[in-house]
This record gives structure tokens, C-alpha cells and sequence, in this order.
């Protein structure tokens, strides 16, 4: 397949796309959606056979293969990330949001503070809240260029009511890839003051050449008796929509605390989550995941050398990630003004980076995964709605 074909999603049913105008206020005929963490490419043949397989068994009823699809998931983690995580520790969950949901249920009660470092994920504190626990916030600090922990001052801040941090690895909005020094940080931290540590690492494949993530279980294996690991094929194959996420958990204390909570919903997996996850995590996946970074690795180069051309604006290295993250504070202009031009002017549907928490006001998320001569006019127009700055 090709990366460039130009796919029209529009009365698709695709979010990104029919949601836009509702979502982003962006309506014009000949809108660029750069919002949704959703990619704008074709699927791959090999998610297209799994799915032909299903049609041509005509079989939607109860089913078996989720072994099968955990066997393959521990496969593509051990070649993949070197973490040799077990078939019998993960659980199938309806998207990983819905794995937060449920692991924050199970480890933490209502009015319990949950620390995330803002700016980040805008889901993370969604989730918190409509589990009535309380947002804490650590905001990020810039050292030389990228967003780094400021742990000192998290720790001055504590009131003795945090249960859990709950963390993105690799970051969202920001794309930046801990070190294991930062990860071991972390962890230390969490034991010195008896937290859970949840890490969030569904972007963990979309990882930039001279870049290496580093799965928190494999960087801190020490403290998995406090460890939940989130993983997913949704964002890596673009197959949010099967719905099916996973949550490992190698402490059986842990695992089975649980259990206990995924029992009394009732969860279990979907076909179409099972044979698309199966399908993602094999050879043909891997070879694809290959050509998707180089692609993306390309686009954000172009993207980010655009952005450095209008004066005022600059967007934060990409270590991992398709979601640039441009600060506008040093155009001089309010933020309404900002949004006025880009969206208006430019006709490009980002995110705000306010939805983000502290630190992102002055700033929005671009998404890069659509093919170059779509990312190429976004980039055209965004020049010309600042060209009076240059």
C-alpha cells in the first residue's frame, strides 16, 4: 500500500472527520481535520484479510481466540520492546480508556487525588473525574526544549490524599520519549510515597529513528507490585474502533483486585478486537509499523520546518508520536486571535491546547498522520495565515 493515496473519510462514520465541525468549529468544504489521534491512511492488507476471514465464516456468534490474540500480543511486546510480558497476566478491555476507568475503580476509592503531568492526554483527567476521584496535577517544565518531570516540586505539593499516578509513556501531546533514568525516577518516587503506578504506553510502537522507548516494566521490573501496564493496537493500526485494549498486570496480589472488578462488569472482548489485535501483532504488522515511522518520521520533519519559518511559532521536538505540539506564545497574540487564523484562516482543525491542562494554553496538537500532499497544503496554509509576521 501506499501512504500517499488521498482517502475522502468524509460520511464515513469516521470521527475525525464527520465530528469536526461539531467538535472543532471547523465546517469549510475543504477542511484539513489535524485533531482526533486517528490516521488518514488505507488499512493494511493484512487487517483487511483478518476481516475477510470473519465475512467469509459468516460466524458472529460466540466465540473463541482471545489465547491466541494474548499469545500474539505477548509475541509482538518480547520482539518488539523487550518485555517479556505473560499471556495469562493481561486482560481484554473495551478500549483502553476503559482500562483506566477500571483501574482506577479497583485500586483507588471516590475523592482519592490521582497525579497526572499536565499537559497531557485530555481523556486522563476526564476519566479521573467521572470516577469522582480528584485531579492533581504536576505540571511539565521545558529543559532544554522537551518537557521533563519537576519531581521536587510535586513532592512539596503532596497532600497525603494521592493514591495513584497515572502516566504517558510516550507522552501525549508532546511526543517525548523517557529516559530510563526519568522512568526510574518516577518509580522511586512512587515507592516512597506508596502509589500505584499506571503507565499508559498505547503509542509505544510510533517511535523516531535514534529514539528508544523503554516499557516501564522493563525499566523499573522492581516495582511490579505496584505496576499496571496499558497497551493497545488501536493507535499503532489505527483500530480504535474494534474497541479492545489490554491491561497487564504481573503482580498477582494486584491481578487479583482486578479481576474482582472486571468480573462484576461482566467484561469480555469483542470478535472484531480479537482478530484485528491477532492480525496487527504479527510479521506483516511489524514490516508495516517499519514503513508507517520512516512515513511519519518524514512528515513531522516537514511539518516542524514549516512551523520553524513563521516566526512566533515552534513546535517541540518529536521523539515519538503523529501529534506536533506548537506553542504560540511569542506570536504576541491572544489565543483567540491565534485560533481565529488557524482556523479560519487556514481552514486546519487542530486540537487546543488548553484542553490539555497547565501548561498547554498557549498552545494546540496537530495531527500528522494524513498522506504528504494533504500535510503539505495544511503546512501551505499556515504559512500564509501568519505570512504578515515574516
Amino acid at each position: 500500500m501506499s501512504f500517499d493515496q488521498i482517502i475522502d473519510r468524509r460520511g464515513s462514520n469516521s470521527s475525525k472527520w464527520d465530528m469536526m465541525e461539531a467538535a472543532t468549529g471547523v465546517g469549510a468544504e475543504d477542511a484539513i481535520a489535524m485533531w482526533v489521534a486517528d490516521m488518514d491512511f488505507a488499512a493494511p492488507d493484512f487487517l483487511q484479510e483478518a476481516v475477510q476471514g470473519l465475512l467469509d465464516k459468516a460466524n458472529y456468534g460466540y466465540f473463541t481466540g482471545e489465547a491466541e490474540m494474548k499469545d500474539a500480543a505477548a509475541w509482538w511486546m518480547r520482539e518488539r520492546h523487550g518485555w517479556a510480558a505473560e499471556p495469562d497476566a493481561m486482560f481484554s478491555t473495551y478500549g483502553l480508556g476503559n482500562g483506566i476507568a477500571m483501574a482506577l475503580q479497583a485500586f483507588t476509592e471516590p475523592g482519592d487525588e490521582v497525579i497526572i503531568f499536565s499537559p497531557v492526554y485530555h481523556e486522563f483527567a476526564r476519566k479521573i473525574a467521572k470516577g469522582k476521584r480528584v485531579v492533581k496535577e504536576s505540571p511539565l517544565v521545558i529543559r532544554d526544549g522537551v518537557y521533563r518531570m519537576d519531581l521536587d516540586a510535586l513532592e512539596a505539593s503532596l497532600s497525603g490524599r494521592e493514591r495513584a499516578v497515572l502516566f504517558c509513556s510516550p507522552h501525549n501531546p508532546a511526543g517525548r520519549v523517557w529516559s530510563r533514568e526519568e522512568l526510574q525516577a518516577l518509580a522511586a518516587f512512587c515507592v516512597r510515597h506508596d502509589l500505584l503506578l499506571i503507565s499508559d504506553e498505547i503509542h509505544h510502537d510510533l517511535i523516531y529513528p535514534d529514539q528508544k522507548h523503554i516499557p516501564m516494566a522493563v525499566a523499573v521490573p522492581e516495582v511490579s507490585d505496584r505496576l499496571i501496564m496499558l497497551t493497545s493496537a488501536s493507535k499503532t493500526f489505527n483500530i480504535a474502533g474494534s474497541r479492545l485494549g489490554l491491561v497487564t498486570i504481573a503482580d498477582e496480589g494486584l491481578r487479583a483486585r482486578f479481576a474482582d472488578v472486571y468480573r462484576a462488569l461482566d467484561i469480555s472482548p469483542n470478535l472484531l478486537g480479537v482478530v484485528l489485535t491477532q492480525a496487527a501483532y504479527s510479521p506483516r504488522g511489524a514490516a508495516w509499523v517499519d514503513a508507517l515511522v520512516r512515513y511519519l518520521d518524514t512528515n513531522q520533519q516537514i511539518f516542524r520546518g514549516a512551523v520553524a519559518e513563521i516566526p512566533g511559532l515552534s513546535a517541540m521536538p518529536m521523539q515519538s508520536t503523529y501529534l506536533a505540539w506548537v506553542d504560540f506564545t511569542n506570536t504576541g497574540m491572544s489565543m483567540e486571535e491565534v485560533t481565529k487564523r488557524v482556523k479560519q484562516g487556514a481552514r486546519l482543525a487542530p486540537n487546543m491546547g488548553a484542553d490539555f491542562g497547565t501548561g498547554g494554553e498557549q498552545c494546540m496538537r496537530f495531527n500528522l498522520a494524513l498522506p504528504k500532499a494533504r500535510l503539505t497544503e495544511a503546512t501551505d496554509r499556515l504559512r500564509a495565515a501568519f505570512s504578515d509576521l515574516q
